[in-house]
């Protein structure tokens, strides 16, 4: 597959000769598509679900250690099966059983989509300064399909934008945290208790675990000789650390939130994240970071149900490769 070319594999298995890539591809992806707003807001609801912010930060860290744990070692058979990750549940559910979890899976994605798609359109409004919430819904649509229909190569290429426009978005945005208000008001506020500690790590687990029907798809045009440990661990060390990364922040405005520091986040998630940024210049940097890391995991829920899709339909029509087209 040329460089420059539009994907065209589809479901197919990848062959020995259109194998490319590097395991690092798979750091910044999976960085890039967790270093997003729904993320953000995944961490401050273990605050609203009661936690100290402190210790939802910690459980945060150990949801997503054991649930990136799981999520990472789907991406190890990318490279040794060729296949994208969910028709390989053919070997466990059958040809035709594998159609119930394809469902399901496809609406998951839908409705990670739905909610990416409301809050990217809310910071594309901002940053192009209209009220029209359609408006910023259509163009991140818009922007999400062209790159889905690209494909993979484009993909990987948005998720290395998102790593270094996320890398530097939450370095500000935990500078400006820390210098713009007293953090005491935030952390060690309420004492540790059991329950909510538990309920921030099931939060951040069960967000990882999310990714398990996705990871494969992504790892599997790597070379097959690839290590199956390096492919692990870039993939493991991208998913927890881009989402540790954004759930502390969400988990610290929370808790600056709850003491009415900074106005009200859970209103206006989108707008909060400007103001704290700073407002002006710099809130507009923000709502692009929120726009480019909402982008690249929108696209793989697009990519993922084009698959899912074209799995469920070759399962009734009985081909062994679906038509000719676009992978995405």
């Amino acid at each position: 597959m040329a460089a420059s070319a539009i994907e065209t594999r589809s479901i197919d298995r990848v062959p020995p000769s259109e194998r490319h890539g590097r395991p690092w591809d798979q750091f910044t992806l999976w960085f890039g598509a967790n270093a997003q707003i729904t993320a953000i807001v995944d961490g401050a609801l273990a605050v609203v679900f009661g936690a100290d912010a402190f210790w939802a930060i910690v459980g945060l860290l150990v949801g997503n250690v054991l649930g990136g744990t799981v999520m990472a070692l789907h991406s190890a058979q990318g490279p040794k099966l060729g296949l994208p990750q969910m028709i390989s549940s053919r070997a466990q559910f059958g040809v035709l059983g594998a159609v119930i979890p394809l469902v399901f899976v496809i609406l998951m994605y839908v409705g990670f989509a739905a909610t990416g798609t409301v809050l990217s359109g809310e910071a594309i409004n901002l940053i192009i300064g209209t009220d029209n919430r359609a408006v910023g819904i259509v163009i991140f649509g818009a922007a999400t399909a062209v790159l889905a229909i690209l494909g993979y190569r484009y993909i990987h290429a948005l998720g290395r934008v998102a790593t270094v426009l996320g890398l530097l978005g939450f370095a500000y945005l935990s500078v400006s945290i820390f210098t713009r208000f007293d953090v005491s008001h935030a952390i060690f506020v309420k004492p540790f208790e059991l329950s909510t500690f538990l309920i921030a790590v099931s939060v951040a687990a069960g967000w990882q675990l999310t990714f398990g029907p996705y990871v494969a798809d992504y790892s599997r045009y790597l070379p097959q000789e690839t290590s199956k440990r390096r492919t692990f661990w870039y993939t493991f060390a991208g998913s927890t650390i881009g989402a540790q990364c954004a759930m502390t922040i969400g988990a610290l405005a929370g808790g600056l939130s709850a003491a009415g520091l900074g106005g009200s986040f859970l209103k206006n998630q989108v707008g909060y994240m400007g103001d704290l940024g700073g407002g002006g210049l710099l809130a507009l940097a923000i709502y692009v970071m929120i726009v480019t890391g909402k982008l690249t995991v929108n696209c793989l829920n697009a990519y993922g149900s084009f698959m899912c899709s074209v799995t469920i339909s070759t399962a009734f029509t009985r081909r062994t490769k679906p038509a000719s087209g676009n992978a995405g």
